[in-house]
C-alpha cells in the first residue's frame, strides 16, 4: 500500500483534499477529524463521496469527554472506529486496512 498523509485546522481545505483524492486509486482513508466530528456536515458530506473504506481514530475517548462531544456525524459511514487508543488509534487503523 502507498501511504498519503494531510493535515490541516481549517474545515476546507480537509473537505477539498477529500474531494480531490475521488478518483485517486486508495483502498482507504483513516480520518481524525477532531472537533468536526461533531459540527461538520460538510466533512461528513465530503466523506460520503468516497467509495473506500473510511476508518476515524481519536486519540481520546470523545464518548467519556464533554456533553457536546457525545454527537458524532460521521460515525455511521465508517466502517470501523479507534476511540481511546491514544496515537496508537492510528497503527490499528493502518493494521486494520492492511487486513482487508
Amino acid at each position: 500500500m502507498i501511504w498519503f498523509f494531510f493535515q490541516s485546522n481549517h474545515e476546507g481545505e480537509i473537505c477539498d483534499y477529500i474531494q480531490e483524492i475521488i478518483n485517486e486509486k486508495i483502498d482507504g482513508v483513516i480520518v481524525n477529524p477532531g472537533a468536526y466530528t461533531h459540527t461538520s456536515v460538510s466533512l461528513r458530506d465530503s466523506l460520503l463521496l468516497l467509495s473506500v473504506p473510511i476508518i476515524e481514530v481519536h486519540i481520546s475517548d470523545i464518548k467519556e469527554r464533554e456533553s457536546f462531544r457525545k454527537t458524532n456525524l460521521i460515525n455511521d459511514i465508517c466502517e470501523k472506529s479507534f476511540i481511546g487508543h491514544g496515537v496508537n488509534g492510528y497503527k490499528m487503523g493502518i493494521d486494520y486496512l492492511n487486513e482487508k
